[in-house]
């Protein structure tokens, strides 16, 4: 039996919330389908409008794939009238259960305004900012996202090794 598209979405976006919500998001859940003002894919993270896609075409998506779901995330932002957006995409290989490893997407000038606080909703440097789901969170937890008073709980990168580490955000005393 053939998996529909739907179904495929679900199961992206609930792995999503099962991993933000520990990691300094304890509100998230999915967004019920909204139709032509669609404001995103998971609510209960104020500010940040997310777009998550999962199964075979998201672990196989190309650059103007991407590109695309980019477009879709623009207008998101605008409909969710969202500080940040972020679209979320399923690597290949990396299951539900290390959805902090998943690939996540921010255009350029939205990353440089969350690392520089100055944050403005388009820029001429659109182009996709690609990092590690895990990695997005701390940087929206440092700029003021999320709840700070807990660390996240980011996955090693491959050449690092095996396991997970915790990241501090500015400030915080390493335990």
């Amino acid at each position: 039996m053939k998996t529909r598209p739907r179904d495929i979405g679900t199961r992206a976006e609930s792995a999503v919330v099962r991993y933000i919500q520990p990691n300094g998001f304890p509100h998230a859940e999915r967004r019920s389908l909204r139709g032509a003002l669609d404001a995103g894919d998971i609510t209960g993270t104020p500010g940040i409008c997310w777009e998550v896609k999962g199964g075979d075409a998201a672990r196989t998506a190309s650059d103007l794939m991407i590109s695309r779901w980019m477009g879709e995330l623009a207008a998101e932002v605008t409909n969710a009238k969202a500080d940040v957006g972020l679209l979320v995409v399923q690597r290949a290989g990396v299951g539900p259960a290390n959805a902090g490893r998943w690939w996540a997407y921010m255009p350029a000038f939205q990353v440089a305004g969350l690392v520089y606080d100055e944050l403005t909703i388009s820029g001429p440097n659109a182009f996709p900012v690609r990092m590690l789901l895990a990695d997005a969170l701390t940087l929206l937890r440092a700029a003021g996202y999320g709840e700070p008073d807990r660390p996240v709980v980011a996955p090693f990168s491959p050449a690092a090794g095996i396991g997970a580490h915790t990241v501090n955000l500015p400030g915080e005393d390493a335990a």
